[in-house]
């Protein structure tokens, strides 16, 4: 379905899962789209969650917002649960989409009941942090195109989307390099990565505008201070993971009060995308803020 923005602007929504259950709204990564793993879905239906994904703007079916902030997302949110009706909501997101919904929990309290953070990065200007230490090269090099503006980086993101699309799992594997340990390997060797190809493509297949505003948000000031932070939140980390080093899971972890942290040594960042999602929803339905998230249709 599509939603539209005060602005103007159209963001493309997925609503699955229990479809009269608990709302929880999923902030995919980046580059990519809003679109649901299947296993994912069948636990949501199992544990009485209505599942919704977006595509952030830019990508797939959403418009594009040029110069948006990590801030921005609470916005876009708000306008998703007003199209459908909701009135309380949790969220988590993974990798990039962690930042927006760490924005989420902490501009718009009265909506988010809950978050979880699973391996998003800390701001780009963290004191106390060496922001790229850990990474591997190709997000090094990514960023820093990034920290040189959108010239220097749209033309290195329009290459890496031609060597992601068109050849399957492998060339994504090929384009995200060192990015890859070889726990995250075996995740794309399975049945997720057909999931993570299927969705990079479909956020790409016309344009990097997402891609391109989502890294130039990273390492942009957020307009969101994350000690803000109140409402009960999850960060979760896989200690083998190349694309965010673990030194930014500790520094969310000792800048926002409010956090329970998980750091789990068995996973990298994509296998914890993969099969992580169970344990990050048992802990939103199980630590809402008061009045907790019932149902998803008001009246």
């Amino acid at each position: 379905m599509n939603v539209s923005t005060p602005d103007g602007r159209t963001l493309r929504v997925w609503v699955t899962g229990d479809e009269g259950g608990v709302p929880v709204l999923a902030q995919h990564g980046t580059p990519s789209g809003g679109i649901l793993y299947g296993p994912w879905i069948a636990e949501a239906s199992t544990r009485g969650i209505c599942l919704i994904g977006y595509d952030r703007p830019g990508y797939g079916g959403s418009s594009r917002h040029a110069g948006r902030t990590i801030a921005d997302a609470a916005a876009d949110v708000r306008a998703i649960a007003a199209a459908l009706g909701i009135d309380r909501l949790v969220t988590w997101g993974i990798s990039g989409g962690g930042p927006h919904a760490l924005a989420c929990a902490a501009l718009a309290p009265d909506l988010v009941a809950a978050a979880a953070c699973m391996a998003g990065p800390a701001p780009f200007d963290a004191a106390d942090l060496d922001w790229t230490e850990g990474m591997g090269e190709e997000n090094v090099v990514e960023h820093g195109a990034a920290a040189e503006g959108e010239e220097v980086l749209r033309p290195l993101l329009e290459a890496g989307r031609a060597g992601m699309l068109g050849g399957g799992v492998q060339a994504l594997k090929e384009e995200l390099g060192t990015l890859v340990t070889p726990v995250d390997a075996a995740s794309l060797d399975r049945g997720f990565g057909d999931f993570v190809y299927e969705s990079v493509e479909l956020a790409l297949r016309d344009t990097v505008d997402g891609w391109v505003d989502d890294d130039l948000a990273f390492v942009t000031p957020w307009g969101v201070d994350v000690a803000s932070i109140r409402v009960p939140l999850l960060l979760i980390q896989g200690a083998q993971d190349g694309f965010v080093p673990v030194a930014h899971f500790e520094w969310l972890a000792a800048h926002v009060p409010a956090a329970e942290r998980r750091l789990a040594p068995e996973h990298g960042h994509l296998s914890l995308s993969e099969t992580g999602v169970s344990e990050v929803h048992e802990w939103l339905l199980g630590n809402q803020e008061d009045p907790p998230v019932a149902r998803r249709i008001r009246g």
